[in-house]
């Protein structure tokens, strides 16, 4: 089953097309890569899915609703897109608990066990200002899983991390594969899109190819 459907899309930022006229669909449950060299639109697309950008023409379905038409933005996807924006003065609890009470059909224990799944410590009292670039984006991918969203986007989720980071936050997607969700994932690494990914796409000059 088409989870995200991408119809004759078109983005335009003034004279500069971004994306232009692309057609591509995600299958539910697998790990969709995506590549492409920078500006080349990937965040963009992603942005564009997350209703967090809207379409100069076209449609994006989610679910079979139009983002930005029947919905503002999909309810059900767990977002890592750029950098990740939280508060300075705030643990990472903190901030999680501050984030989750927008929606607020979460509690303390599920907060406390995304936070674990990416390595780090719920109980720390240390400021995210204090924060390696690593950790925040630990803490960004933990963000986006707290909910236990069906539909993940994850943009360079790997930035900032060492080797053994790297390895930890790919054996996660994997699980989070092996539960079912849907995930699309840019990475600059092609180990990432090759040990993870199902297909393969590959944008350029504001269009997209597959790869696999």
């Amino acid at each position: 089953m088409e989870i995200i459907e991408v119809v004759k899309a078109t983005k335009k930022f003034k004279e500069v097309i971004v994306l232009n006229n692309i057609t591509v669909s995600f299958a539910a449950g697998k790990i969709h890569g995506i590549i492409g060299r920078n500006g080349s639109g990937k965040t963009v697309l992603m942005r564009l899915i997350c209703g967090l950008l809207r379409l100069t023409e076209g449609e994006i379905r989610v679910r079979g609703k139009i983002v930005g038409k029947d919905i503002d933005m999909p309810p059900d996807i767990g977002i890592v897109i750029e950098h990740p924006g939280f508060l300075p003065t705030f643990s990472g609890f903190r901030n999680l608990q501050y984030l989750a009470k927008v929606r607020n059909i979460i509690g303390r224990d599920q907060i406390c066990e995304s936070i674990r799944l990416v390595g780090l410590d719920p109980e720390s009292k240390k400021h995210v200002s204090k924060y390696s670039m690593g950790m925040r984006q630990r803490l960004a991918i933990a963000q986006a899983i707290m909910e236990n969203p069906d539909i993940l986007i994850l943009d360079e989720p790997m930035n900032g991390l060492d080797k053994d980071g790297v390895i930890e936050i790919r054996e996660i997607i994997k699980k989070l594969k092996e539960q079912g969700k849907t995930i699309l994932l840019a990475s600059h690494n092609p180990l990432d899109i090759t040990e993870l990914c199902d297909t393969i796409y590959e944008m350029d000059g504001g269009s997209i190819t597959k790869l696999k």
